[in-house]
């Protein structure tokens, strides 16, 4: 029997968001895996989006995050929860078990910031100003959320969202049974799923502080030639649900809406096909407002009311040394997972959404007559199956490839169940996943279960053994061999019981912190300097004196290097309009009509683009752009603020 029944009304709940965008130059970028792809500039600024919940008499409490960030990994995890351990307002009631970090997806963001190697790779080392970026963001976004509980209730709806992804790897979901894909056959699910969960967070008097939902597709319309920092079409909707809400980014307490991410591990937003670098944007706002405007209709909508229900298991599994039990795996014996490699169709890429090594295709198996029978780790192929080893991975000393003791963790709020997953899940094994639990969750008064993607660390990809034979970059990125997914159905299974009658369970390995084992870092800036006859914040090219809404205001500054001064909670412009004797801010770099741009002239020059899109809301007037930022000296090394002013200019009809 669960024991954490309240007999009151409401939860508490609380919401909170921080700034977590790291340096906006010359970091390489988190998804894509591309060396090329660096940062050189912003198009939105990144968010990490808290909910706190607890029983009204504060006996348990939980910490749920939605970050635009490609992945949470472990390191950052271990961090944020030290820091709320030497909070002594919530040292003792914010750890492992009941804290939920989660990932968006954006391959728009910087990189740098995982303490397994594998992962910074082509960011060329660990950088430790983005990820004390991310973790004093996410830290401070529960902290938040937290002094802002009060008396609420959490309302839960859910619906259809049919034109926003396909499934990317067709071929290898079509190896899946016959039987088993026409369960799925109707609008919701079929190949994908289509259905948005959504919560609804409302205070005992009414004011709505908060949603949350949960939808599966990647955030990879900004293909892997985009510079520009972005939340992508996840990032794009939460933006739209808090304007249309008055988010204020700077208050304390405010509004906050987290398009959270699911089972995307095969579902692609590209339904018209492979981004160009041209219509990248636009696509991806077209994919955001999609979801954005289920969201509102589904949020307006929400009635049912969750029960005061909580509860949450949280435990490490070592993923290569899991014997897995027959009712697991068709009634076969001696099956088990295996020390964790990648395989060479890794290196393709996801074809549809960020091509890699072109000459190396996906679907390349270790059996297949047309290329030569070899492996480059023999004493692993066996257990590897199908996949063609590239490269063993795992947590072995002096690298620390991957992560191989892994967090796995449920938490039940009312009706609905959220499995967080540390995977990119494909939607036939997120269906076998969730079944898995379905059981055990029936006797708890659980009716809802989502898969809560990218949560809590990173370990590749989890696909059913069937999609694992066609080895598609999918099933090469399954670390752990072809029975990953029935090692994590049994652990899932465990704890599901666990929950159902009550019962702790033993907390498994826990990961080292690697902390100290972070020894490559990116060069810093050295320092800025002003081309002849220059100062730091002088015009390159200027506005035009005259726009119509619709156009493009383009200005040029001589500046500084962005990592000088990340801006947290701040920007590195405004746009502004007259009114009276007085210039009132109507844009800032978090909102998407504005790009901020930077570019390297010379050795220590910098030219500093912003572009804004004239909206078609905005009145006629007079404007001006505005650019603040620091630079580095070259003689003290000191970093000082300066700023820059464009000319005035008039926008008309």
């Amino acid at each position: 029997m669960n024991n954490n029944r309240s007999s009151q009304l409401d939860f508490l709940i609380g919401t909170g968001i921080h700034d977590i965008t790291g340096p906006a130059a010359e970091v390489g970028m988190m998804g894509y895996s591309m060396p090329h792809q660096k940062t050189a500039g912003i198009h939105m600024r990144l968010r990490s989006r808290a909910f706190i919940i607890a029983l009204h008499d504060r006996s348990k409490y939980v910490a749920i995050v939605s970050a635009d960030l490609g992945m949470i990994f472990q390191g950052v995890k271990q961090q944020v929860i030290k820091k709320l351990k030497a909070n002594a307002e919530l040292s003792d009631l914010y750890d492992d078990e009941n804290v939920l970090l989660s990932a968006n997806h954006t391959h728009s963001g910087p990189g740098g910031y995982s303490h397994y190697s594998l992962y910074n790779l082509s960011i060329l080392g660990f950088d430790k100003v983005n990820f004390e970026c991310i973790v004093d963001g996410i830290y401070e976004s529960i902290f938040k959320a937290h002094k802002n509980l009060s008396e609420g209730s959490i309302f839960i709806n859910k619906g259809e969202l049919k034109n926003a992804g396909i499934n990317r790897s067709i071929e290898a979901y079509n190896l899946n049974p016959q039987e088993e894909r026409d369960l799925y056959k109707n609008d919701t699910y079929n190949d994908t799923n289509k259905e948005m969960v959504l919560l609804k967070f409302v205070t005992k008097d009414g004011d709505e502080i908060g949603m949350l939902n949960w939808f599966a597709v990647h955030s990879t319309n900004l293909g892997n030639t985009n510079k520009l920092i972005s939340g992508d079409n996840k990032g794009y909707a939460s933006y739209l649900f808090e304007q249309s809400k008055r988010t204020d980014y700077m208050a304390d307490k405010t509004f906050v809406a987290a398009f959270a991410q699911a089972e995307a591990g095969d579902v692609t937003p590209n339904i018209w096909g492979y981004p160009n670098g041209t219509d990248d944007f636009k696509r991806m706002e077209t994919i955001g407002l999609r979801q954005y405007n289920v969201a509102r209709s589904l949020y307006k909508s929400a009635n049912e009311k969750l029960m005061v229900n909580l509860d949450y298991r949280h435990v490490y599994l070592d993923l290569s040394k899991v014997s897995i039990d027959s009712k697991w795996v068709n009634g076969d014996n001696d099956i088990h997972t295996c020390d964790p490699a990648i395989g060479f169709s890794k290196l393709s890429g996801s074809t549809e959404d960020g091509i890699g090594v072109e000459f190396i295709p996906e679907g390349m198996t270790f059996d297949e007559v047309t290329f030569p029978p070899f492996t480059l780790v023999p004493e692993l192929q066996e257990c590897h199956k199908e996949k063609r080893i590239l490269i063993p991975t795992g947590d072995k000393e002096p690298f620390y490839f991957t992560q191989v003791k892994l967090p796995l963790q449920i938490m039940i709020i009312g009706q609905l169940a959220m499995l967080a997953v540390p995977f990119e899940c494909t939607t036939m094994a997120a269906r076998r996943l969730k079944k898995s639990v379905t059981d055990g969750f029936s006797a708890v008064g659980v009716e809802h279960i989502v898969i809560a993607g990218y949560a809590n660390a990173y370990a590749g990809y989890v696909t059913t053994r069937e999609e694992y034979a066609a080895q598609h970059y999918e099933g090469a990125s399954t670390h752990f061999g072809p029975y990953t997914l029935n090692a994590y159905q049994q652990k899932f299974n465990e704890m599901a019981k666990s929950l159902e009658n009550g019962e702790p369970m033993d907390s498994g390995p826990v990961p080292p912190d690697l902390s100290d084992k972070q020894k490559i870092h990116p060069i810093g800036v050295l320092f800025d300097l002003e081309p002849p006859g220059k100062n730091f914040g002088d015009i390159h090219t200027n506005a035009q004196p005259a726009y119509s809404k619709g156009q493009t205001v383009k200005v040029v500054f001589w500046g500084g290097h962005p990592r000088n001064d990340l801006k947290i909670q701040e920007t590195y412009l405004k746009v502004e309009c007259k009114s009276g004797n007085e210039w009132i801010s109507i844009a800032y770099d978090w909102d998407p009509e504005t790009k901020y741009k930077w570019e390297r002239s010379g050795i220590a020059f910098s030219k500093i683009t912003i572009e804004w899109t004239i909206p078609e809301k905005v009145g006629t007037g007079e404007y001006r752009i505005r650019h603040f930022r620091h630079s580095k000296s070259f003689w003290s090394g000191d970093i000082e603020p300066y700023n820059g002013t464009s000319r005035s200019f008039t926008i008309s009809e």
